[in-house]
């Protein structure tokens, strides 16, 4: 019994010649289409997600990335203890990591055409992380892990609302939340380690 080609999915034509996938557009309302709309910038015609809506969760994220920087920073300089420097360490890099998933998000706002948020009042309203200072090396610690299983959630609900209406946002948001449960293992392993 002959076995059936599995090296090709497109159907024959008449002619015996495999289709090529039809373009969804032709070439000439792709053009003209695009060119009426050319002060949009990358925002094009077929874009599908609420944009306004998007920018303003992207500026929500912005702020929560931001407060996260600080409160970061804030436990790096604080951290004190025998365990304190490889904490410290910790501290520092996911400060470093919140500040580059916000300039991300920055640069994404402006290519949709919005202003990223950076005005500080009303950042910690605007952010879905608190700025908690905590009182230990535990306490910051904590602190830093209850921030990012927020930050986890707000970032799957962000990306189930982008959905497939703004692909390269979608993307954005996927690889920082990747960061961000990185940053919650850590946190957590951390936790782990620390003495009541």
């Amino acid at each position: 019994m002959p076995r059936p080609d599995k090296t090709s999915d497109k159907s024959p034509s008449k002619d015996n010649k495999p289709q090529a996938n039809k373009f969804l557009s032709d070439i000439k309302t792709l053009r003209e289409r695009v060119r009426s709309h050319i002060d949009e910038g990358a925002v094009t015609p077929n874009y599908g997600a609420d944009r306004e809506r998007v920018i303003k969760l992207l500026n929500e994220a912005l702020a929560t990335e931001i407060v996260c920087v600080l409160r970061y920073k804030r436990h790096y300089f604080m951290a004190q203890g025998i365990a304190s420097d490889a904490v410290k360490a910790e501290f520092l890099e996911h400060a470093g990591e919140e500040q580059e998933h916000a300039d991300e998000i920055a640069e994404r706002i402006c290519q949709l055409g919005g202003e990223p948020n950076l005005d500080p009042d009303g950042m910690t309203s605007r952010s879905h992380s608190e700025y908690v200072e905590g009182d230990s090396l535990r306490d910051m610690i904590r602190e830093d892990l209850i921030a990012e299983r927020i930050a986890i959630e707000s970032y799957r609900e962000m990306i189930n609302f982008v959905g497939d209406g703004d692909s390269t946002t979608r993307r954005m948001l996927e690889q920082i939340l990747a960061v961000e449960e990185e940053h919650a293992e850590d946190m957590n392993s951390l936790l782990q380690g620390m003495p009541n």
